[in-house]
């Protein structure tokens, strides 16, 4: 037993006593069997704790409330685990019931409103700021590709300091109450587009299996993809790699919309360099990562400083060295970790000549410098062959720099399957 697990375990022995059961900030993922496998995950981002915030970065009213979320496991097996995050937080997490069942669609879920998740054999739980812990394990029929409601009563004090911002996914808050149990939709009236507190679910498999890591900015996060449509880039390789006969790889998102590789934001979440390990390398069960980030670090440097919350501050300039640099530093960490990491080229979003140029240096030394173990062209799949520097009319959303779905589409079809599922195996 490691250290941090021991203290883990002194910590709960001391506060079994209390209801909820309450958690040390140490206590993070229990020891598993060595099949548990990361099915769906999201990744968390501050909140600007401001009091004149835009309409876009207010959170929710949730004290008191149940919160349904919907996710869809890209992994089948026959029990699961809720993983719960307060990174962030100010004050402790308290969930006061927790529950997952297959949606119904909508808010509603199926009949029975599913099976009570347990922390320690408890239905309640307390997590301090900071902290993260799984559930034990819960008997449910997790069916890959199928959509789960995950139902929360909140404390009756609780607020957010975290969320994922773009989930691309409706979800729910009712009135005040316990509507955890309910599979009627009647008490879900409200509706948020973000992830809270639930930051993964992962699945017991039963034949060897393993996760894909995909990690990035609002790229990968699937910015102006079609809402509650799974057409990001990785729903779209989860798909092709079911249809291959992938069926024991899983693909998790850990994309942050406006997320840079080297520095924090009041609104998008810590550099990637920082959250690499948390967000991706101690997921359960991930073997390979690919990497696609950037974009932003050569972008907002040029971007208008203005008073009020500031998103895009600090306006760091960067070169292709600092990229570079802060790859290195990712790709040790993989390595350190024995987890495979694919470099994916940075897509065309009509840059002036200056920011070009830096995108096309990090494109030709991520093709060319064999320091990942292996590349994902996304450049060459959605770039204007006429006019390389643009995507393709057909592949852009609208804004010159998100794809569409069909661009989404692209970029999975260019992702080397045999690599990728070979990378899973060793």
């Amino acid at each position: 037993m490691t250290l941090r697990h021991l203290a883990a375990a002194c910590g709960a022995a001391l506060l079994v006593q209390f209801a909820p059961l309450a958690v040390s900030s140490s206590a993070v993922a229990a020891e598993t069997s060595g099949q548990w496998v990361s099915a769906w995950a999201t990744a968390l981002q501050p909140i600007p704790q401001r009091a004149d915030l835009p309409p876009l970065y207010r959170a929710p009213e949730v004290a008191g409330r149940t919160i349904r979320q919907i996710v869809y496991p890209t992994l089948s097996g026959k029990s699961a685990r809720i993983h719960l995050s307060n990174a962030y937080g100010r004050t402790p997490l308290v969930i006061e019931d927790l529950r997952i069942a297959r949606s119904a669609g909508g808010a509603a879920a199926a009949e029975g409103a599913g099976t009570r998740v347990t922390f320690g054999g408890r239905g309640a739980v307390s997590i301090p700021p900071g902290g993260e812990l799984d559930s034990d394990p819960v008997a449910v029929d997790i069916i890959e590709g199928t959509p789960y409601a995950i139902s929360a009563f909140m404390g009756p004090d609780q607020r957010m300091a975290a969320w994922h911002r773009v989930s691309n996914q409706v979800n729910y808050v009712s009135a005040p109450g316990n509507h955890a149990a309910d599979a009627s939709a009647a008490a879900f009236r409200g509706r948020f587009t973000q992830y809270m507190w639930v930051t993964g679910l992962s699945v017991d498999a039963s034949a060897p299996a393993a996760t894909v890591a995909a990690i990035g900015d609002s790229i990968t996060d699937g910015m102006r993809s079609s809402l509650n449509r799974n057409r990001r880039w990785p729903d779209a390789l989860a798909r092709r790699l079911d249809a291959s006969g992938g069926q024991s790889v899983a693909i998790v998102n850990l994309g942050i919309s406006g997320n840079r590789l080297l520095s924090d934001s009041p609104c998008y979440g810590d550099a990637l360099v920082s959250r690499f390990d948390r967000d991706a390398l101690r997921r359960p069960g991930v073997k390979a990562v690919v990497l696609l980030i950037g974009i932003n670090d050569i972008n907002f440097a040029a971007m208008p400083a203005h008073s009020g919350l500031d998103c895009d501050f600090p306006h760091t300039s960067v070169t292709a060295s600092d990229l570079i640099s802060g790859y290195q530093r990712v790709i040790a960490a993989a390595r350190h970790a024995g987890v495979k990491v694919f470099g994916a080229t940075l897509t065309p979003a009509s840059l002036p000549p200056e920011r070009e140029d830096i995108r096309l240096a990090v494109n030709q030394w991520i093709r060319t410098s064999r320091s990942f173990d292996g590349v994902v062209d996304f450049d060459a799949a959605l770039r204007d062959h006429a006019q390389p520097d643009r995507l393709q009319r057909a592949f852009d959303s609208g804004d010159h720099i998100h794809p569409s779905d069909a661009g989404y589409a692209a970029m999975a079809d260019a992702v080397p399957l045999d690599a990728v599922l070979n990378a899973t195996r060793k």
